[in-house]
């Protein structure tokens, strides 16, 4: 049997596949029986192989199609309905969560958002850091400045950023204050300096992979089966792997502590080459340090 049609025959992928491509989301129960489950049965099994419920799974897909629809210039309305979504009210209720703001505004490309923004040195090549009024929206890592703003730019052309050098911004010093405790050799791992709020979008599996990504401590790594394992998501190794791919918080959400289960490095956002010059930084700054014997017969006090 070749892997399509194994998929084929995999109730699971079998609803997956309808959620990825049915015009309406069907409820649970119905999705349960046109693959021949029990709608419990169903709910845990899609949870433990994919991470989320068919529900989060089929609004996650819709939201995509939404800013896809969003993106081509559709009217507000016209995307909606376009995604699937029964009324826009549905939309309103999650669209500051998967969108970071509403519809219209996604539509214009977050025109009237205020990004602040800065760039440092790092060990690891250049950093931006980025903020709307509601908290942190990027932290990335880059070769030189203006790719960085380049990025930055892409997903919401319309919002006016502005660029906080002097004295720096609040928030902004903030994370750069954790940046540079990164790479401190003085630092006490036992003490980060505090973080201000996050403005990203995000899913709620995504949230549940990110907060668990901040409890690996720095000098280890985890894989992914032990990710999905630490959240009681045994079976979603793979969805976690897109969690850590979709992170938009260089350092902060430390995703580069996630490796594949032989131990290699797998990807990064930021490169490969950043991923390993990071975790021989952490793991050669968490050894304890060599310390000088006294001597026999000598007083220590």
């Amino acid at each position: 049997m070749n892997a399509s049609n194994g998929k084929r025959s995999d109730p699971l992928e079998r609803a997956r596949e309808q959620l990825d491509h049915g015009a309406q989301a069907p409820s649970l129960r119905e999705l349960a029986a046109s693959i021949g489950l029990s709608p419990a049965y169903l709910q845990r099994r899609f949870r433990r192989r994919f991470g989320v419920s068919p529900a989060e799974y089929a609004r996650t897909r819709r939201f995509a199609d939404l800013k896809a629809q969003l993106r081509k210039g559709d009217s507000v309305t016209d995307a909606v309905y376009a995604a699937g979504f029964g009324s826009p009210s549905r939309v309103y209720e999650h669209a500051d969560r998967l969108l970071g703001m509403p519809p219209a505004r996604y539509r214009e490309g977050g025109k009237g958002i205020a990004i602040r923004y800065t760039t440092a040195r790092s060990p690891l090549g250049r950093v931006l850091v980025a903020a709307t009024t509601r908290g942190i929206c990027e932290v990335a890592l880059g070769d030189d400045d203006a790719r960085l703003l380049t990025a930055l730019r892409e997903e919401f052309p319309g919002a006016t950023l502005q660029r906080v050098d002097a004295g720096r911004d609040e928030w902004l010093a903030a994370v750069l204050d954790r940046v540079a405790a990164e790479f401190s050799d003085r630092k006490n791992p036992r003490v980060a300096p505090s973080l201000p709020p996050v403005d990203v979008t995000a899913t709620a599996f995504q949230w549940r992979v990110w907060q668990a990504l901040t409890h690996i401590p720095a000098g280890e790594t985890r894989s992914y089966a032990e990710v999905a394992r630490a959240i009681g998501e045994p079976g979603a190794a793979r969805a976690v792997g897109h969690a850590c791919g979709s992170n938009k918080l260089a350092l902060i959400v430390p995703c580069h502590r996630v490796v594949r289960a032989d131990g290699s490095l797998g990807g990064w956002r930021w490169g490969v080459a950043r991923k390993q010059n990071l975790l021989q930084r952490e793991a050669k700054s968490q050894r304890p340090r060599k310390t000088l014997a006294a001597r026999p017969g000598r007083s220590t006090g």
